[in-house]
């Protein structure tokens, strides 16, 4: 080939890719011509293998931009006991709401250091896929299709299912009495999708009641406008305890679905996943390892070597890759507490929400279904 068209065909690749990257760069010479290049590639023109350097984009990490601005960013709510509440405050509380001021925690080192972003079940995919917020944490079903449309999901902090509620004194004994029912069911949840199935599955007809604002649904099924209402059995008995007459109705003994409730983060950042899986993976160790809010900094000299990972006093359990302190992992414990405590303070026998037996949401070891890799 001859040289100087050779010289002329490298020139124009290395031109194009240069102007895809956007870059400034020093001049160096390829063949004798002055072209300016960055970082390395292989570039092949009409069978000849010449090796430049080009630049590539840097990409802005979600820990970046978090401590850029200084706090994180949690989609959440605040209409329903137990998990995401306001106190007379106006501050943000709850099952939900303690983890999120545990990512806080692990980061900054201040559980304080977040902002709660009110959202309705509707809003839930467009604020992740958007990463409008930093963290998603709002009584979500993990399913494969919010896997793949709205964003990653990290592990599971809350078994559920979903079930019914009816008036006690309805006379209704079984879903096989529901047939020409009317429902009240929220818009754009996996509730309302199962609630479908279920009717179809069953051969039995049902008026929908749909309202977009979960809160408006109770309101209506206690007014009286419909026969039944339907949700994760979790938010049913939430809601129950903020009734006028919660004894006057019940929560039928049936399950229709699996509700795996899951924090989210947005797709894209495998190091802020990381991150925030590694918080609930903490929460979950440290129950089991019986580190609690309390004893956290006693436990930093314990003879059990699997705490003293946890805790940032042996090895790396992978901070230095992450961009996080030795301790931050014990700071989020400290912060909210091991899995166990966030959840009695809510849900447990002396619950300031309401009480929910742990049922599946009992430590592995306890015949339950939380299970946490080990933090090493």
């Amino acid at each position: 080939m001859n040289r100087k068209y050779f010289v002329v065909a490298v020139f124009i690749v290395l031109t194009m890719v240069l102007t895809a990257c956007g870059t400034s760069a020093e001049p160096v010479e390829v063949a004798g011509e002055p072209i300016t290049v960055v970082e390395t590639v292989i570039v092949e023109v009409a069978g000849e293998v010449v090796q430049v350097e080009v630049e590539a984009e840097p990409v802005e990490g979600i820990l970046s931009r978090v401590l850029e601005r200084g706090y994180v960013v949690c989609g959440g709510r605040t209409d329903l006991a137990g998990f995401g509440m306001l106190d007379a405050d106006g501050n943000n509380y709850g099952f939900d709401i303690d983890f999120c001021r545990a990512v806080a925690a692990a980061v900054f080192g201040d559980p304080s250091a977040v902002e709660v972003v009110p959202l309705t079940a509707a809003d839930r995919g467009p604020a992740l896929q958007t990463a409008e917020v930093d963290v998603l944490s709002r009584n979500v079903t993990w399913t494969s299709s919010r896997d793949a449309q709205w964003g990653n999901f990290t592990n599971v902090m809350f078994y559920d299912g979903q079930g019914f509620m009816i008036r006690k004194d309805s006379g209704i004994t079984s879903t096989d009495e529901f047939d020409g029912s009317t429902v009240c069911v929220t818009s754009g949840t996996t509730t309302e999708q199962n609630l479908s199935d279920f009717f179809r599955q069953n051969g039995m007809e049902y008026e929908a009641v749909i309202f977009e604002d979960t809160s408006a649904v109770y309101d209506a099924y206690e007014e009286g406008r419909c026969d039944v209402t339907t949700s994760d059995k979790s938010q049913l008995a939430s809601v129950r305890s903020g009734f006028a007459e919660p004894d006057a109705h019940i929560i039928l003994d049936i399950t229709i679905s699996k509700e795996p409730l899951t924090p989210g983060v947005p797709q894209g950042d495998d190091a802020w996943f990381d991150i925030v899986k590694l918080v609930s993976f903490a929460l979950i160790n440290a129950e089991e390892l019986g580190v609690t809010q309390a004893n956290v900094e006693e436990m930093k000299s314990s003879e059990n070597i699997n705490v003293l990972r946890l805790l940032g006093q042996e090895g790396d359990w992978g901070y230095t890759d992450l961009g996080l302190s030795a301790d931050a992992l014990a700071n989020a414990i400290a912060a909210v507490g091991n899995y166990g405590e966030i959840y009695d303070r809510y849900m447990g026998p002396n619950g300031i929400s309401f009480i929910l037996p742990r049922g599946p949401n009992k430590l592995w070891s306890e015949g339950g279904l939380i299970y946490a890799p080990p933090v090493k």
